[in-house]
C-alpha cells in the first residue's frame, strides 16, 4: 500500500484548503478546530513543517508509484484531530466524514457528484497510524504557531509554564475479584469453543449456556455478600452462606478451566492445535487463576489481598486505582497526565505518568519541556510536586519557581512564599486548571482506545488538537472583531 501526505493533483471540482469558507459568528467547536486546521495548511513553513512529520508514517523504502494508494495523511491527522477534540466516537466521527460539506471539503473532496464515502473501519485502522512520537513533533509545530499569532512583540520570547496532573480514565467497568473472574472465564470459554470447532474437538458446543452457568454463580457470590444481621447467630449463617456461595463459584470455574486444558491437550495431540490463539488463551487462564486464589484468600481465608497484587481490569492492564481524595470522585480508574501550559493557555508537553507520583515527575517536565522550547524560562506547581530536591534542582533550571512547600515553613521560606511577585504568580498558577477541564471537555475525560499504545496516542492527539483549536479560536475572534468594524464604518 502506497501513501502519500497530500494528492497533489486536485479532484473535478474540488474547492481549494485556502478558499474554504468557514462561519465566525459560529459559536460550535467544529469551525475553531477547521479554521486551526486550514492556518497550519495555508502557512507555508507550518505547512512544510506539518507535512515532514506526517510523511515519518510512510515506511521507508516503499515505491510511491507502485501498490494499492492508502487514505492520504493529511486527512488522517484532519479525523484524528476531529474525533478527539469534538469528543466523538468512531460512528459520529464516520457519519460527519461522509455527511458534513465543510469537513468533506477540508478532507479534500469536491462537492460536484463526489460519491466517495469512507467505511468505518477504515477510519479506525488509518486513524491508529498515528504515532505519539509524531504527535509531539507536530505539537511543537502547531505550539511555535500560536506563539507566533498572539506575540504582541518581537521582543517577547520567554515561557512561563503552569504543571499539574489529572486523571484520563480507560474505559473499564468498576473492578472486582468476582466480575473479574466473570470477565476471565467467558473469554476462555469463548476462545476455547472456537478453538475447538475449528480443531473439530467435541465438548464446547453448548458454551453460551457455560457462560450462562459462570454467570449465575458469579451473581450469587455477588448477591450472598449483601445486608448483615446485628444478631450474632444470623450473621454466622449469612458468612456460611457467602463462604459456600463463593465456593460453588470457585469450583465452577476450575470444572471448565480443567475442561479447557484437555481440550487443549487433546488438539495438540491430534496435530489440529493454533498456538497463538491458545497463547491468548493461556493469558485468560491465568488471570482466571489468580482471580480464583484472590478469592479464595480473601473470603475463605479471610486474608487482605496487598495492593500491590491486584489488577484492576483484564483487558486494559496498564489501568491504575487511584484516589486524589476528590469529593465527587474519590476513586478513578485510569493513568495520570501531567501536563505544561504557557502563559498563552497552548500545552508546551504532556507526559502520560505510569505508576508515577507528581513529586517523581517534576523534574523530568521541566528538562523535557526545555528541550522542545529554550525559551521556557518559568514554571509554577502546585504543592503535590514538591520536594526539597525537587526545588533545589528546578532553580538550577529555571529563573522562577514557584513551588509552595508542603507543611510549616521556616523565616526564610515565609519570607520568599509571602514576596508580592511570588503571591501572584502562584494565583496565575490556578489557570492550570482551566486548561485541564478544555481538554477533558474536548475529549480527555476518558480514553476510548485500546492498550497502552492507544492511550499515549488518544491523550497526545487531543492535546494536539486542542492547541489547533486554540489557533482557531484566536483567528476566529479576530475575524469577528474585523467584522464588527467593518460593520460599525
Amino acid at each position: 500500500m502506497t501513501r502519500v501526505v497530500k494528492t497533489p493533483q486536485a479532484q473535478l471540482g474540488e474547492i481549494a484548503i485556502s478558499a474554504i469558507k468557514i462561519n465566525p459568528r459560529s459559536r460550535d467547536d467544529i469551525p475553531q478546530i477547521l479554521q486551526g486546521l486550514q492556518y497550519l495548511y495555508i502557512t507555508p513553513l507550518l505547512k512544510t513543517a506539518l507535512f515532514s512529520a506526517l510523511e515519518k508514517l510512510i515506511p521507508a523504502g516503499i515505491d510511491s508509484n507502485r501498490g494499492r494508494p492508502g487514505m492520504e495523511l493529511w486527512r488522517i491527522f484532519v479525523m484524528g484531530t476531529l474525533r478527539l477534540n469534538i469528543n466523538w466516537d468512531y460512528d459520529r466521527l464516520h457519519e460527519m466524514v461522509n455527511c458534513h460539506i465543510t469537513i468533506r471539503e477540508m478532507l479534500g473532496h469536491s462537492g460536484f457528484g463526489e460519491s466517495y464515502k469512507y467505511s468505518l473501519q477504515t477510519i479506525k485502522d488509518n486513524v491508529a497510524l498515528i504515532t505519539p512520537e509524531i504527535l509531539d513533533e507536530i505539537n511543537q509545530v502547531v505550539v511555535n504557531a500560536g506563539h507566533d499569532l498572539v506575540k504582541k512583540k518581537e521582543t517577547e520570547p520567554t515561557l512561563r509554564g503552569r504543571g499539574d496532573s489529572f486523571v484520563v480514565e480507560t474505559d473499564v467497568h468498576y473492578p472486582t475479584d468476582l466480575n473479574l473472574l466473570y470477565d476471565a472465564m467467558r473469554k476462555v470459554i469463548a476462545s476455547v469453543s472456537q478453538e475447538s470447532e475449528r480443531g473439530k474437538a467435541e465438548g464446547w458446543r453448548q458454551y453460551q449456556h457455560n457462560i450462562r452457568q459462570v454467570k449465575r454463580a458469579y451473581r450469587k457470590a455477588e448477591k450472598s455478600k449483601r445486608g448483615g444481621y446485628k444478631d450474632q447467630d444470623k450473621e454466622t449463617r449469612r458468612l456460611e452462606k457467602v463462604k459456600e456461595a463463593h465456593k460453588s463459584y470457585i469450583e465452577l470455574a476450575n470444572d471448565f478451566l480443567q475442561k479447557a486444558l484437555k481440550t487443549q491437550e487433546e488438539l495438540q495431540k491430534e496435530d489440529r492445535y493454533n498456538e497463538i490463539n491458545w497463547l491468548m488463551i493461556a493469558d485468560y487462564i491465568h488471570h482466571a487463576n489468580r482471580q480464583i486464589d484472590q478469592i479464595s484468600r480473601r473470603v475463605l481465608d479471610g486474608e487482605i489481598i496487598p495492593h500491590s497484587e491486584k489488577v484492576f481490569s483484564l483487558f486494559e492492564p496498564h489501568t491504575e486505582w487511584i484516589s486524589k481524595g476528590k469529593a465527587k470522585a474519590p476513586v478513578e480508574l485510569g493513568l495520570r497526565v501531567c501536563i505544561m501550559e504557557d502563559q498563552f493557555g497552548f500545552v508546551l508537553h504532556h507526559r502520560v505518568m505510569e505508576k508515577e507520583a507528581d513529586v517523581h515527575i517534576a523534574i523530568p517536565m521541566v528538562k523535557e519541556t526545555k528541550e522542545r522550547f529554550p525559551n521556557f524560562i518559568a514554571c509554577s506547581y502546585d504543592k503535590g510536586f514538591y520536594s526539597k530536591d525537587n526545588k533545589a534542582a528546578l532553580k538550577e533550571e529555571l529563573n522562577t519557581v514557584i513551588l509552595p512547600k508542603k507543611g510549616r515553613l521556616n523565616k526564610q521560606e515565609k519570607e520568599e512564599e509571602s514576596n508580592p511577585d511570588y503571591i501572584k504568580r502562584r494565583y496565575q498558577h490556578a489557570a492550570v486548571e482551566s486548561g485541564i477541564n478544555a481538554l477533558e471537555v474536548h475529549g480527555l475525560d476518558r480514553c476510548l482506545d485500546h492498550g497502552l499504545d492507544g492511550f499515549k496516542r488518544y491523550v497526545a492527539l487531543a492535546v494536539v488538537a486542542r492547541n489547533i483549536q486554540q489557533i482557531g479560536a484566536i483567528l476566529r475572534s479576530r475575524k469577528k472583531q474585523r467584522l464588527l468594524i467593518k460593520k460599525a464604518a
